[in-house]
């Protein structure tokens, strides 16, 4: 009997050692377990393991194989909770020096939440040199997850979306998913001089011998494999013809972006390009892989978003004795198609008529504000910027003297003498111009008395009689309206333009640059008025917005709100009453007398009435320079129909015959009507 007490003593004391105020208590122990798990602390954890499943698992095979995975599948959000034992159950526990406890784990994966349920074995041992006991977890890899227990591996698998395709009203494709070649070689096939067929390659390709090298020695190319090199669209029919005829060479259709109205719709709708480390680096993790494509520029940059999709992704644990399972899936999402107002007939002859030259130019429906054309030239072919290799192409496109990378659509200038009837608008409703009243002005050359010292304003023609809004109008009398500009005051005539729009952000989807009045933003020096009042001194405007002013002309007082895309409500009203029906009606009539007798007149080609306005846009360093650069406006619409407004401006037109870019703008709008 006395040993019977004395065996119980001594366990007594060893179960009492183990559960002092110096050891964890079961719970406690597991609890710091989970503590570290859900901060991703894994070497620690690992230091928790039994010496048993620490022999099994090395460290690189437990804490590397933890921040592997979590990083692979973009682990957040992890919460790993579990269930305590009870008093009786802890007993147990002690008297046998194991215990299990269930516990759950929830977390976000790039693919979607993942939960899941498993066990945690907990082992009484001795350990650091003193011998002292405590709790330690027997491990193994179902606690990642618990399909992986058996030696199943973890993969990813993704679903590239189809990206979104830009289409114009009706429908025909600016940006479109169509057929390429992929263009590679088959290693053993180069025939007998395998360096002279890679250099006639690398000539056609524009890329280099060493390049292709790169390529083929890669560690997974085999001789009697086809290696991709780049791919080229199928209407490079000349090209791809050259190289089938190169021994070696091979290709396959896949399906790559097109821009099938080339440079037409180079600025508009832009390009996509291969993405970069630094693309990698701003995106959100697992949005993109090296070999994703981005939107570079114009509309495929600015629709990223929309038009890109969403990857499908599987996370999937394999295993070769079971079937594969799968933990977690986003299904795949195609990108979105965007619906353009654009018509790509109006975009495509605009672009044309300027034969190569420099300017912009702005079409829209004036009742309704949708924009039918967005033109910048010159321009680039998106396609070639996408499939051509060559930094020859890029040198080329960045040293021309005409800047065809410039998008000249979205940018501001001088407007000349276009803005006139928008002068008039604001004069008429502050009741400080008078229609009918004529204005005796003598001579080609107008200045307001001392404070201009030297300057002066000049007109282009002379008048025999006073001359009132009409004939200022009609021939573009810089004089009457620099006076009228005087006579309303700078904040008068600074009001009256931002009722128009200016000095406020375009309300347009397209980023279309802020149209200014003056530098400083206010107008303090009465010359820069009166240049302000006729289109010079320090004002500017987009063509869209040129445009988008002459609206409330053809709706009873209301500027339209110009629209972009399909999707938008057409018809929106900007900025209300900016001038009576009856004053809207005079401008009319005097914009159609600058066609019939005015600096118009070659608009009298077409076989239908054209209304509009030209202007001149002097950019002059000083009023004594004669060889100053000229920008040439026209804003016009069939006078009858009204179903098309057109703003062009074209550069330097110092040398082109008089009324060219009216002769254009014509021959443009004879073509559509």
């Amino acid at each position: 009997m006395k040993k019977v007490i004395a065996f119980i003593a001594v366990m007594f004391t060893v179960l009492l050692a183990a559960c002092s105020d110096d050891s964890p208590t079961l719970n406690e122990r597991f609890a710091t377990y989970v503590e570290h798990w859900n901060n991703q602390e894994f070497e620690t954890m690992y230091g928790m393991l039994s010496s048993e499943s620490a022999e099994a698992y090395p460290i690189d095979a437990f804490a590397d194989r933890y921040n592997t995975i979590y990083q692979d599948i973009d682990v957040s959000e992890l919460n790993v909770t579990y269930k305590e034992l009870n008093e009786e159950e802890l007993d147990d526990a002690m008297e046998e020096g194991t215990a299990t406890l269930p516990f759950s784990v929830e977390m976000e994966t790039m693919a979607g939440p993942i939960n899941f349920d498993y066990e945690a074995t907990l082992i009484m041992e001795s350990s650091g040199e003193e011998e002292e006991e405590n709790w330690f977890v027997e491990w193994d890899s179902g606690f990642i997850f618990p399909e992986m227990k058996d030696g199943g591996e973890i993969s990813l698998e993704t679903e590239t979306p189809t990206r979104g395709e830009i289409l114009d009203r009706n429908q025909i494709p600016l940006a479109m998913n169509d057929v390429v070649y992929e263009v590679g070689i088959v290693p053993e096939e180069l025939g007998e001089n395998p360096e002279q067929a890679k250099e006639s390659i690398a000539e056609l390709l524009h890329i280099t011998v060493d390049g292709i090298d790169s390529i083929l020695d890669a560690d997974w190319v085999e001789p009697d494999l086809f290696v991709p090199i780049t791919e080229v669209p199928q209407t490079e029919e000349d090209l791809l013809q050259e190289l089938w005829e190169i021994a070696g060479v091979a290709g396959r259709e896949i399906t790559g972006r097109v821009y099938p109205s080339g440079e037409a719709a180079g600025h508009l709708v832009g390009n996509i390009r291969q993405v970069t480390a630094d693309d990698l680096e701003e995106q959100d993790s697992g949005e993109y892989d090296a070999n994703d494509m981005i939107g570079a520029r114009g509309l495929e940059l600015l629709y990223e978003d929309r038009l890109k999709g969403e990857k499908g992704i599987k996370i999937v644990v394999s295993n070769e004795e079971a079937e594969d399972v799968v933990l977690a899936e986003q299904p795949v999402e195609d990108g979105e198609n965007i619906s353009l107002t654009i018509d790509v007939n109006v975009q495509e002859v605009i672009y044309e008529s300027f034969d190569g030259d420099a300017g912009t130019s702005a079409a829209i429906e004036p009742k309704s504000g949708e924009t039918l054309a967005l033109v910048s030239s010159p321009s680039f072919d998106p396609n070639d910027l996408l499939y051509d290799n060559s930094q020859d192409l890029w040198d080329e496109l960045q040293d021309d003297e005409q800047s065809p990378l410039t998008n000249r659509f979205r940018a501001t200038y001088a407007p000349g003498s276009v803005i006139k009837p928008v002068t008039a608008a604001i004069g008429l409703g502050s009741g400080s111009l008078d229609p009918n009243e004529g204005i005796e002005i003598d001579g080609l050359t107008w200045s307001n008395g001392e404070g201009w010292g030297d300057y002066e304003v000049r007109r282009v023609s002379e008048s025999d009689d006073p001359v009132d809004l009409n004939d200022a109008l009609v021939r573009s009398d810089n004089i009457y309206f620099a006076m009228q500009g005087i006579k309303m005051g700078s904040e008068t005539l600074t009001n009256g333009f931002e009722q128009f729009g200016f000095a406020e952000d375009f309300p347009y989807e397209y980023p279309i640059e802020t149209s200014t009045i003056a530098a400083e933003g206010t107008i303090d020096d009465e010359v820069l008025l009166a240049n302000t009042s006729y289109g010079q001194g320090e004002i500017e405007m987009s063509a869209l917005h040129l445009a988008t002013t002459y609206t409330p002309l053809l709706n009873e007082g209301n500027m339209i709100k110009p629209t972009l895309l399909t999707s938008e409500d057409t018809g929106q009203i900007w900025q209300e009453d900016l001038i009576s029906p009856e004053d809207a009606d005079l401008i009319n009539d005097a914009l159609r007398d600058v066609v019939t007798d005015g600096t118009a007149q070659d608009a009298q080609e077409a076989d239908f009435p054209i209304s509009g306005k030209t202007g001149t846009a002097e950019l002059k360093l000083t009023t004594d320079d004669e060889d100053g650069e000229i920008n040439s406006w026209f804003v016009g619409y069939p006078t009858e129909e009204q179903d098309i407004l057109i703003a062009m401006m074209m550069e330097q037109t110092q040398d082109k015959e008089s009324g060219y870019n009216v002769k254009v703008a014509t021959d443009v709008l004879m073509e559509l009507e």
